[in-house]
């Protein structure tokens, strides 16, 4: 029983479980971002988005901008942690010949766009520390994207997108916190896996775990100020606070306890998916897509937005496509039979959209003005060209599998 017949469509928070109503709200924020902050009234926008509120003495005095993309952005990590938590101990990724792709290709992803833009600006230091940037695919746009133009693509498709995005992300954070973090604080950090270990023994020990569920406090009593404390211990230790959401997500049991009707895992994502794609996404990319266009024109003759551009949009179609077909023909990894290569060129194109993690390491990369804003822009611009691009290829390949659908379910049997 699929969740959709299992819990019908008859309310707001059922229509915001379906994938492809959360893209549509996802790309109308980002669309009313860019017409908003390149209006008349950009800068109400930028003194809305910098607005800084929180309690100073937790070092959490932040703008609205960093809370939607530290805070809020890792509720959608932690429902991605939890799917792919599914998919490695239920689902095809079971498999380490199938699980084996998509992490070599994440890394292969990452690889090329960052070689391209060091070639790129080889000849100029004052852009070359910008190399990180292409190398993130943002997952909450690509995702979105996926649901909505290609509903009759194979499942598989989406897994895979997941777990290369996953891995993308994890190691272009580890590479803003080796090359691009000045101070590291061990502290926090150490205090933030201590209580990730809690979490995990509250999910694992059996005895503690039927305890919480027959408590008369409701669940979320415990875990919420559990959760939050991992959050802003994360974040005060300099490592990007998401990472605590995928964390979190990676550690839910997923199988029920003796005599409950569905997994911690499962009850979880039910709840949490609509607040997900109903407010944490669109307000997220409401606060971080208004990127101000001056001048097109000098864009493209600046190198550092040339790398990106050419570093999202070439780089990670070289990298993905062809590390996992070279991974293919040198280990025992191998393709899922339910696609093909064409289907994974187009999610490799996809994979081109890079937003929070890229604009994150170009505010990091440059202090000089002109070249933040060009930069900022080159990936915006990468970013539209490889949506365009994956639309043009997925679209295609959406309307092979309707067909492929409908000529099945109309064939004759017995």
């Amino acid at each position: 029983m699929t969740e959709h017949k299992q819990y019908g469509l008859r309310t707001i928070p059922d229509l915001l479980r379906r994938d492809v109503v959360g893209g549509f709200l996802l790309i109308a924020a980002a669309v009313v971002a860019l017409l908003w902050a390149n209006s008349a009234f950009g800068a109400t926008y930028e003194a809305v988005r910098s607005f800084t509120f929180g309690p100073d003495s937790l070092h959490l005095n932040l703008s609205v901008q960093a809370w939607a993309a530290d805070g809020l952005l890792a509720v959608f990590f932690f429902i991605v942690g939890n799917e792919l938590k599914q998919e490695f101990t239920h689902g095809e990724l079971r498999d380490p010949r199938r699980a084996m792709l998509p992490i070599i290709a994440a890394i292969c992803g990452m690889a090329v766009p960052a070689i391209i833009y060091a070639l790129v600006n080889i000849n100029h230091p004052e852009t070359l520390q910008g190399w990180g940037i292409p190398m993130a695919t943002d997952i909450a746009f690509a995702v979105a994207i996926l649901a909505v133009i290609g509903r009759h693509l194979p499942p598989a498709l989406r897994t895979f997108l997941l777990t290369l995005a996953i891995v993308d992300d994890l190691g272009a954070i580890v590479v803003i916190a080796v090359f691009y973090t000045s101070g590291l604080s061990f502290l926090p950090l150490l205090g933030a896996l201590a209580l990730l270990a809690v979490f995990g023994y509250l999910q694992r020990g059996r005895g503690l775990a039927a305890a919480l569920d027959r408590s008369v406090l409701p669940n979320w009593v415990v875990y919420l100020p559990l959760a939050f404390t991992i959050w802003a211990l994360m974040h005060a230790s300099g490592v990007h606070a998401t990472i605590a959401g995928v964390a979190m997500g990676m550690l839910m049991r997923t199988v029920p306890l003796d005599g409950a009707s569905e997994s911690p895992s499962h009850r979880v994502e039910h709840l949490l998916r609509p607040w997900s794609a109903g407010i944490a996404l669109p307000v997220f990319a409401l606060m971080s897509a208004g990127v101000v266009f001056n001048g097109l024109g000098t864009v493209f003759t600046d190198t550092a937005a040339i790398g990106i551009i050419l570093g999202l949009v070439l780089g990670k179609l070289i990298g993905i496509l062809g590390g996992s077909w070279i991974t293919t023909k040198v280990t025992r990894a191998e393709l899922n039979p339910a696609l093909s290569w064409i289907d994974l060129a187009g999610m490799s194109l996809l994979a081109g959209i890079g937003f929070t993690v890229s604009l994150l390491i170009t505010e990091l990369s440059f202090t000089d003005g002109a070249v933040l804003e060009h930069a900022k822009s080159g990936v915006l611009i990468a970013s539209l060209i490889a949506t365009v691009l994956a639309s043009g290829v997925l679209l295609t390949r959406n309307a092979h599998y309707r067909r492929k659908h409908a000529g099945t379910a109309h064939t004759p049997t017995g």
